[in-house]
Formats: C-alpha cells, sequence, structure tokens
C-alpha cells in the first residue's frame, strides 16, 4: 500500500472547500492525504527546499521547483477580477519613491505589481517591505507604509481600514493580455511517476466535483480554518477564487501562466522556464 501524499495548501476558504472530500477520504477510490495548513508564502519555501509531495504554491515561486515539481492542471486558482490590489490611504497616490508593502517577492502579486510598476510608476518606486499578508493593511493605514499589495480576502474589506485603491492588478493584467490572472498553483512531485501524477489530478478533480454539487458538506470544514473570517466574506472568497479554471486549468489558463511567466522572465523577476515544463 503507498503511504499517505503528504500535501499542503492554505487554510483559506478556496482551498478548503476544494479539497475538503479529498482530505476527508470521500473520493472514492483515493486515500485521505496527510495534510498540513500554511500560508502561500510558508509553502513556496516548503516546494523550494523539495519537501512534501503536493503543494499549493504562488504561480510566481513556479519557475525554481518545476525541475523537481509537476504542474497539476486542476485544483488551483486562476480567474478573472481577482487579481491584487495596491491600497493607498490617500487616493491617487504617486508611488515613485514610496515605501510598498508586499506579501512575498516570490508571488505571482509581485510579478503583476512589479510589471504594472514598470510602466505607471516610471520614476521607480522606493523600498519593497515584505510582511504577512494580514499586516499590510494596518501597516498601510499606521503609515508604516506608503502603500500595500494586498490579496485573498483583503478586496473584500480594505475599505474597513480607511484605505484606497489605487490600482488593481488583474485588471491591468486582465486589460493587456486578455488572459485570466494565474494565482496558486498546484504541483505534484515528479518522482511520484506519471501514474499516480495522472491518479492524483483525477483525485483533485472528483474533489472539485464534489464540493460544487454539495457546497454544504465542506461548509464547517471551511469556517474552521477561515481565521475568524466572516462567513459572508469567505462565501465571497469561494465564489471568487473557485471557477472553471480549478477543475481544469485548459488553454486559457495554460496561455495565462506561460504568458506570466515569459514576461516576467524578460523583465529578470523569474528564470527563463522551457515552455515543455508546463505540461502535464
Amino acid at each position: 500500500m503507498a503511504e499517505p501524499l503528504r500535501v499542503a495548501y492554505s487554510p483559506c476558504p478556496n482551498d478548503t472547500f476544494v479539497f475538503h472530500a479529498w482530505a476527508h477520504g470521500l473520493v472514492p477510490g483515493a486515500a485521505a492525504p496527510e495534510v498540513t495548513f500554511a500560508d502561500i508564502d510558508i509553502t513556496n519555501g516548503l516546494a523550494e527546499r523539495g519537501e512534501l509531495d503536493v503543494l499549493k504554491i504562488s504561480y510566481g515561486q513556479l519557475p525554481w521547483v518545476l525541475d523537481e515539481y509537476a504542474l497539476l492542471p486542476c485544483g488551483g486558482a486562476l480567474g478573472r477580477g481577482c487579481g491584487p490590489l495596491v491600497l493607498t490611504r490617500e487616493p491617487g497616490t504617486d508611488l515613485t519613491g514610496r515605501r510598498v508593502a508586499v506579501p512575498s517577492e516570490r508571488s505571482t502579486a509581485y510579478l503583476l505589481f512589479r510589471l504594472w510598476a514598470a510602466k505607471a510608476v516610471p520614476g521607480g518606486f522606493g523600498e519593497i517591505v515584505v510582511l504577512p499578508f494580514h499586516e499590510i493593511m494596518p501597516a498601510v493605514r499606521d503609515g508604516r507604509v506608503d502603500a500595500g499589495l494586498v490579496i485573498h480576502e483583503a478586496r473584500f474589506t480594505y475599505q474597513q481600514y480607511g484605505l484606497h485603491r489605487l490600482a488593481d492588478m488583474g485588471e491591468a493584467w486582465e486589460q493587456e493580455t486578455g488572459l485570466p490572472i494565474p494565482l496558486g498553483a498546484i504541483i505534484a512531485r515528479r518522482s511520484l511517476g506519471a501514474e499516480r501524477l495522472r491518479e492524483l489530478s483525477a483525485a483533485i478533480r472528483t474533489s472539485v466535483a464534489l464540493a460544487w454539487e454539495n457546497p454544504s458538506a465542506s461548509r464547517p470544514y471551511v469556517l474552521e480554518h477561515a481565521q475568524e473570517m466572516d462567513p459572508d466574506v469567505a462565501d465571497q472568497h469561494i465564489a471568487l477564487y473557485v471557477n472553471e479554471f480549478t477543475g481544469d486549468l485548459g488553454e486559457a489558463g495554460y496561455a495565462a501562466v506561460h504568458g506570466l511567466l515569459t514576461r516576467a522572465a524578460a523583465e529578470g523577476l523569474v528564470p527563463a522556464i522551457d515552455p515543455g515544463a508546463l505540461a502535464f
């Protein structure tokens, strides 16, 4: 009998919603994995160190781990109208020379920000400060940084901090490319072998399908790990980040990933990748 897969994903509602059935042994023929909960900056590091079998990471981390891990065609987070935001205390703030807080320098959010800033802030921003994503809005509000790059449910809550949306990174990306926004990838260790990787992808697809068929089944699991998030915000989070691309990346999804990483590599933000490395 094969050892249980060691899996890490975030406690965010979209991940717990998607993986509820698999994590609880409800996918026919698939053993429940051993799950570790960790925010994306932690799982990015786990992947770079080659730890665990299956992880949810940022697409911004993908170029550094493709030798050891394969990108799975399902379970991740892509979408439209769901990009990171740049927030400031005052509307219309000029970011030239300003301090900007970001959740990670190995994230899709950061890559989208840098691609946007190359055109929108020709004078160049100042210092980048890396903070846990839940500390970014308070830091902007309190004046410890001049702007913050926020992700996740901050799209729905930033006004509670008296902050203003300076720019929507996803909106800028979609206007330029017409492609969905690649946010979080599901990767699996290549050494598992082709057959097991196919079985794993099938299990994840089934878990996604079961989540859609019976959304209430995952409700306790989602709210248990939602870090005191308001249930309505959790619902908005799921509605925004779980979509057709979660079930399958498809042609548009792969084009989005390749487009992001190609543009980022051209700016020297990530290593260049062989296009074939994304194939499953």
